[in-house]
């Protein structure tokens, strides 16, 4: 043995180890936060059986932090490598627990359609499992139209959180239906490509056994 390094007598390099993000980091902490904060959020809303403006206030303040912290979590992780196993698992588990507390709730009181309500959580719900069933194949990324339905449901429900009246009333109504509309036309977009998807895999998966059968059998 020389004693000299590998790197300086022209060998291989060790390629350097990637720093893993601490589980303490900026984005955990606000998705820890924005889990906290469904609990607060139900009984605020729920407090007195809703009728109270102020309380009802003070569960739309909530849910407005829930919602803004959703938007920059997953730009800090991203941005800054915060990537972590504990983040990809609560993150969507904070996403679908706010606004599912939010429509049930809002269900219950009797401020909003339980149809809506069943609506917006079966699809959330199903396109989460659909993307573990093609999760082997490839992940669909987050398109544009489903961050407009993001940003759609938040507005309306953050608006029937509200207590409103008159036009407003109306007004949110029209936005609740967007919504929706947005909700059920994403969906079927995000089935569209899960099913392309899975067959481009699939297929991918039968060339590759194809080519080892043949390479086998020229040995």
């Amino acid at each position: 043995m020389s004693g000299v390094p590998a790197s300086a007598a022209g060998g291989p390099r060790t390629a350097p180890a990637v720093r893993q993000a601490g589980l303490w980091n900026i984005a955990n902490v606000l998705t820890m936060m924005r889990l906290l904060l469904v609990p607060a959020f139900v009984l605020l809303l729920m407090h007195d059986g809703g009728t109270d403006k102020a309380w009802r206030s003070f569960a739309w303040a909530a849910f407005a932090i829930a919602m803004i912290t959703d938007v920059f979590d997953g730009h800090l992780a991203r941005t800054y490598n915060l990537v972590t196993d504990f983040g990809k698992i609560a993150d969507p588990i904070a996403d679908k627990a706010i606004m599912g507390s939010a429509l049930i709730c809002l269900s219950v009181l009797g401020d909003l359609p339980w149809w809506v309500t069943g609506v917006i959580l079966f699809r959330e719900l199903g396109i989460t499992l659909m993307r573990f069933w093609v999760i082997k194949h490839g992940v669909i990324p987050a398109s544009r139209g489903g961050k407009i339905k993001t940003l759609a449901q938040g507005t309306a429900v953050g608006m029937y959180v509200l207590v409103l009246t008159g036009p407003l009333a109306t007004f949110r109504w029209w936005v609740m239906a967007v919504a929706v509309v947005l909700t059920v036309a994403t969906g079927l977009d995000y089935v569209r490509q899960a099913v392309v998807l899975r067959r481009a895999g699939l297929a991918a998966e039968r060339a590759e056994r194809a080519a080892r059968t043949d390479r086998e059998a020229a040995r």
